[in-house]
């Protein structure tokens, strides 16, 4: 299932049972196109087997939810509170490669990677959420340590794959903040906030 947008709010200071919330990069729909055949590409050309993200689901994840720390009201509020203090320049993504990732709870995530000066733009965007989520209540450590990518896989194990491929461009004009529900390959989309050119 995909990414839906929703205008609805969390009850209480904590996360509801089940949920969960982390801010994201969304591909237009020919991105999401050139991700797709890519994705077909390496399904194909390296064989490989597992739960592949269907293309409604693809996304780059920048930022998890800060722990609670001087947080009023609920972390949603909270969280929304913070999006709207981020102002970061629009930046282009280029996707260039692709990798299997370390295994998370026995699955192998298998991934396209960014350029270098894509992963430093991603990572001021990263740092400037979770300062407007400390400055929020929220807590996020190990803001420094992220390597964006977009998922394609969750597998077994496979053996150590590393490809370039033709490379992907994506002009990234907003940014978003995604509902999680564990266990449901259900997500939706809380609130988009453009970046500003001006910046």
């Amino acid at each position: 299932m995909g990414l839906h947008a929703s205008s609805t709010s969390s009850a209480g200071s904590g996360l509801a049972s089940g949920t969960d919330y982390f801010f994201a990069l969304l591909p237009g729909d020919q991105v999401r196109t050139e991700i797709a055949s890519v994705s077909e590409r390496f399904r194909q050309t390296h064989r490989l087997i597992g739960n592949w993200v269907d293309a409604s689901r693809f996304h780059m994840t920048l930022c998890p939810t800060g722990r609670p720390d001087r947080m009023r009201g609920s972390v949603e509020a909270a969280l929304i509170e913070a999006a709207c203090q981020v102002r970061v320049k629009a930046f282009d993504i280029t996707l260039e490669s692709a990798m299997r990732l370390s295994a998370k709870d026995g699955q192998y995530p298998f991934v396209l990677c960014t350029d270098s000066p894509s992963a430093d733009a991603a990572l001021k965007l990263r740092k400037a959420i979770a300062l407007a989520q400390a400055q929020a209540g929220l807590s996020v450590p190990g803001v420094s340590s992220y390597m964006p990518h977009v998922t394609l896989l969750h597998g077994p194990m496979i053996d150590a794959i590393e490809v370039s491929m033709p490379s992907i461009h994506w002009r990234v004009r907003e940014f978003v903040l995604v509902r999680s529900f564990f266990g449901q390959s259900r997500n939706e989309v809380v609130g988009r906030w453009p970046l500003d050119a001006a910046y």
